[in-house]
């Protein structure tokens, strides 16, 4: 009884920590000085902006319209995906990390 007692704490314990991740795939990567202003078509917003405003940190548009902002080792990751890519505009990846309030601690990152 006392073994089951225990593995049932533990289990709870565990879940918090395993369901804190979440993942959002195809998401519009867009910089924070730009995000209000291309909502409409993010797909539009170029690389090259993007990098010029890369100062003010990065976030997502999700499929709900909000804006979640990265944290520093994110936006790094995002600026390091920039600078190797091909692509001029439609910056979309898929990125997980946990969402703490509007910002988001990215575990990993990959622009499509």
């Amino acid at each position: 009884m006392k073994n089951a007692a225990l593995f049932l704490a533990v289990l709870v314990l565990a879940l918090p920590a395993s369901a804190a991740a979440e993942t959002w795939e195809n998401v519009t990567v867009v910089d924070t000085m730009c995000s209000a202003k291309v909502k409409a078509a993010p797909d539009e917003h170029t690389t090259k902006c993007a990098l010029a405003c890369a100062q003010s940190g990065f976030g997502i548009l999700t499929a709900d319209g909000s804006f979640l902002k990265l944290d520093a080792a994110g936006n790094q990751k995002v600026v390091d995906a920039l600078k190797s890519t091909k692509k001029t505009d439609h910056l979309r990846a898929t990125i997980t990390g946990e969402r703490q309030g509007g910002n988001l601690k990215v575990q990993s990152l990959n622009l499509q």
